[in-house]
Order: C-alpha cells, then structure tokens, then sequence
C-alpha cells in the first residue's frame, strides 16, 4: 500500500507525528512518503507559512492566544471560516500531484492540509480516502468544518468535545497520538546514560522547550541550576533556537553538570537517562514522555491548545504544573524526592498511555486503502 502524509512546517510536532507514521508503515511493508504540501507551490510559499505561524508563537504568544480564542469563538460545522478558503488554493496543485502518483490513502497530522482535502472531496478532485491525526488534548478551532473519513484522536475523553463543536461520532477513533518506534521501546536508563555519557548514579533533569525554543528558558535553567545542590545534572535541549542555545552556553560554560543541546534526533535516549522532565505541554512531546513513563512537570504552555493540553494531563495525574516558574522548579524537585508521588503518577501514565498509535493508525490506513 501507498501512503501519503500531508504535513506543514508549523512546528516540530505535527511533522513528529507524521513521521511516526511514515516510520511505523515503512516498518509494517507499505511504502509511505511524507510531503510539506505548500512546498507544492514553492519553498518560499513553504518558509513564508511556516515562517509566519512560528514568528508569531515566539515573539508574540499572547497574540497567538487571542488568535486560538477568536478562531474558537468563530469555528463553526455550519459555515466555512478564512482558514478553510485560504487552504483551498491549495488543491489544484495538490490534486496534480496526486494525479502523477499512485498514493492508496492520504494522513495528515495537521489541520491546513485536511481543509485542502476536504475542499477537494467537496469539488470531485479526490478519488482516495483521507484521514486526520489530532496532535493536541483539544479540539483545535475549523476541526469540524472539515470533512474527512476518520479522525485518529488521542484520548477517549475527547470524543464528547469534538462531537459537541459537530464532527460525526462515527468518525472518530481515540487511538492515541502515535509516536516514532524509539519511544516505545522499553526504557533501559543506565544503557541510555552511557550513550549518552552521562554518569550513572546521581538524579538527572531533562529540560526541553520544544522546536521553537519557546519559554524563559535561560532563566528557568539559572534558577533549576542554582538549586540542584546534591550534584544533579541538568540536560536542556532548546530545539531549534539557536540564540537561546549560545546563551546557554555560555551561562553554564564552567558548570560541568550542565548540558546544553540545540535540535537533536535522540529525544527517545534522552528521556531514558532522566529522572524528571521539565515541557512546556506541546502535544507530542507531552505523548512522547507520556508513552516513556517520565515523570513530568509542564512549564509555560504557549496560549491556547496548549494550555489546554496542560489541563489535560494536570487533571489526570500525568503532570504537575504551575504558573509559576520557581514553583515549577519546586515541583520537580518534589517528584525527584517523593517516591510515593512519582508511583502515583507512573500509575495514572500506564492506564492513559498508548504506545501502540502508530501501529493502529497504519492497520486504519490499511482497512481505508484497501477498498480502493
């Protein structure tokens, strides 16, 4: 089987999930590609899009907030919104592409893509059938003004909100938001520590602020760094922000239990050889550490789904949060020293964990495809 996975580049996340799923069917025998459909009309239309939505969460996340508001505030199953028009200039490029490739069903982890499809599947443009993953504990506004065949949610819970805002119950699948094989992997720490050359036997902090590098970053690590006293390390992983990274470096240059990492591909490793993770709650990085049985404490949420993915896991156990950000620091060295707090917590992520998403999603898939 062919599969196509329509993805942006609008943040780390989504193309996370579409490459777990690229991943997974590769590994299952399908044959699977993973395209940025607005490189569809060039890479400067490619880097204007994804350029625009990343320029906005990092420099001005409370206008993003206001944003997510009105859009939720507008969204709507009765009526199209500007995003669904905007996206459909999209489909004739999007439908010549499909037309010189033999694809058997189209996923995509994000929600740009799926108003082009669904346009498309209102026009008579698309013969094959489509799906959507949802990347956040939310739904996200214009969800329900598309209209695909299945939309793989991740977590039961959810199904009432999106029933309620009008996608059909009948669509909906709470498989779980899938992640790449490395995290469902068991955990093997002391292993993990070595590739990593970390030592073995003191406690280790992961601090990550997802792709964008969004957060006080520096100054949650001066102020985590200045009460470690019991020689614990610190591992930051600033993604893709490469000035927050320098800061950094430069911050802990003489500090030897400090370790300061721009992107990398071995987030699974990492995540092995902590203790405790500090996220801000992005969606995939929450179901990555979520899926390890990391114990967690979610930062600063960028304004609108994330906050909501912070309630989510909050309100079931999975994290602890605060506002706060010495509080937050207060709370991870809390989980560190209580052991009945972290079995607590380890107990609520084995009941709402799924690890198998991606392979559920790709035997979808196959059931979609297979009655072509």
């Amino acid at each position: 089987m062919k599969i196509l996975i329509l993805s942006c580049d609008t943040g780390e996340g989504h193309n996370a999930a579409g490459r777990a799923v690229m991943e997974t069917a590769k590994l299952m025998g399908h044959h699977a590609d993973m395209l940025d459909m607005f490189l569809l009309s060039g890479r400067k239309t490619a880097h204007a899009v994804g350029g625009a939505y990343v320029g906005v969460v990092k420099h001005a996340p409370l206008l993003f907030g206001l944003i997510y508001r009105i859009g939720m505030a507008i969204s709507s199953a009765r009526h199209k919104s500007p995003v669904y028009y905007a996206n459909s200039l999209m489909a004739k490029k999007l439908a010549a592409y499909l037309e010189m490739h033999d694809y058997d069903v189209i996923v995509t982890p994000h929600l740009y893509p799926a108003e082009t499809l669904t346009y498309m599947k209102r026009k008579g443009m698309l013969s094959i059938p489509a799906a959507a993953v949802g990347t956040d504990y939310t739904c996200i506004p214009f969800w329900e003004e598309t209209e695909l065949d299945c939309y793989f949610l991740p977590h039961e819970d959810l199904i009432q909100e999106y029933t309620r805002r009008g996608v059909p119950a009948e669509k909906l699948l709470p498989f779980g938001i899938p992640v790449q094989p490395a995290f469902t992997q068991p955990s093997h720490r002391a292993a993990a520590r070595s590739k990593c050359k970390l030592p073995q036997d003191v406690p280790i902090y992961l601090v990550m602020s997802g792709s964008m590098g969004f957060g006080k970053l520096a100054v949650f690590a001066a102020e985590l760094a200045l009460r470690c006293k019991n020689g614990e390390h610190i591992i930051i992983i600033c993604g893709n922000n490469e000035k927050i990274r320098r800061i950094l470096c430069r911050e802990f240059h003489f500090n030897s239990r400090v370790h300061v990492l721009g992107y990398t591909t071995h987030v699974a490793l990492y995540m092995e050889a902590c203790d405790i993770i500090f996220t801000k709650p992005g969606g995939l990085t929450s179901t990555e550490a979520l899926v390890k049985s990391i114990p967690i404490v979610h930062t600063a949420p960028i304004p609108g789904c994330e906050t909501a993915n912070r309630n989510f896991f909050v309100k079931r156990h999975l994290s602890v949060s605060s506002r706060h950000l010495s509080k937050q620091v207060s709370l991870g060295k809390r989980l560190l020293a209580d052991d009945a707090l972290r079995q607590e917590m380890s107990e609520a992520q084995r009941k709402h964990r799924k690890p198998d998403a991606a392979v559920r999603i790709v035997h979808k898939l196959e059931e979609l495809g297979g009655n072509q």
